[in-house]
């Protein structure tokens, strides 16, 4: 699938988690500047939802790679959620 807009990425996001059967509640400790942070996975969500269409192709393109070599999705995720860590 190629991703040509935010609507379309979100979708297939949100059929994406669906299908991994991720639980959105559940929790991923970072390291940020001030210390740990601690969120739930849905938090991450939605801020890589909010990020610019070029991002989330980089986002799409990434998880597949990691989908198709049967690697931790989770683990991709916990390592963007850096990026808002406070």
């Amino acid at each position: 699938m190629t991703i040509k807009s935010t609507r379309s990425f979100i979708q297939w996001l949100n059929t994406f988690n669906a299908e991994k059967g991720l639980d959105l509640e559940d929790i991923l400790e970072v390291e940020g500047p001030c210390g740990v942070n601690i969120m739930p996975l849905g938090v991450v969500i939605e801020a890589i939802k909010g990020a610019c269409l070029i991002e989330q192709m980089s986002i799409h393109k990434t998880l597949v790679n990691i989908d198709f070599r049967n690697g931790d999705i989770v683990h991709f995720y916990a390592h963007l959620a850096k990026a808002i860590a406070l």
